[in-house]
């Protein structure tokens, strides 16, 4: 009776128990296959580089290239500057640095891209 019940059992899971160690033993095969598939570990390291180069370009931004704005925009703290229409107050001095912001990040994104891509052989579409 318990064999019985045994070969019910392995009938229903379709490849019998010891294809349960098996396929265990086949995840960690199947998860790596993933990881090589879809590139998983170059992405996490480009995500990490791309994190430290917007605290660089940020930094840059900060540090190097809003001082020269302030001492060129007459009032010195143009980044504080705002538009006041009725009861509505729009930080435009802010904005403009978001824009400086992102002008310079694309900048440095298209040269690294167009660099890195100087030796790439394939064809573009």
């Amino acid at each position: 009776m318990v064999d019985k019940t045994l070969g019910d059992a392995e009938k229903l899971i379709g490849g019998g128990v010891p294809a349960l160690g098996k396929s265990a033993q086949g995840f960690g095969q199947e998860f790596m296959d993933f990881l090589q598939k879809y590139q998983v570990i170059g992405l996490a390291v480009a995500f990490v580089i791309g994190t430290a180069a917007t605290k660089l370009v940020n930094s840059t931004v900060t540090d190097l290239i809003m001082p020269i704005i302030a001492v060129v925009v007459p009032g010195g703290d143009w980044q504080m500057a705002t538009l006041e229409i009725g009861p509505l107050k729009f930080l435009v001095g802010d904005y403009v640095g978001a824009i400086i912001d992102f002008v310079i990040i694309a900048l440095v994104i298209f040269i690294l891209v167009k660099h890195l891509m100087k030796g790439d052989t394939t064809k573009k579409i």
